[in-house]
């Protein structure tokens, strides 16, 4: 997963980042409302946010490979 995004530009992140923020949003006021049927697709949405802040954050600070950072520090 992580890869796919880390071969977009800066802008196609920004841009994929706004389209999965809405769609968080849409799934938020579906649970809200009891409309929401499938419940594991606030998760997938919620880490494919991180994972375009993480790639879009290695990018801009030149780091050369996203997903190099070590667990816990």
């Amino acid at each position: 997963m992580a890869a796919e995004f880390s071969d977009l530009s800066l802008d196609q992140l920004d841009d994929q980042l706004v389209k999965l923020k809405k769609e968080q949003f849409n799934l938020r006021f579906q649970r809200a409302s009891g409309q929401l049927e499938n419940t594991a697709r606030i998760r997938t949405v919620r880490r494919d946010i991180a994972r375009i802040k993480t790639a879009a954050r290695m990018k801009r600070t030149g780091s050369a490979k996203v997903g190099s950072a070590k667990k816990g520090a």
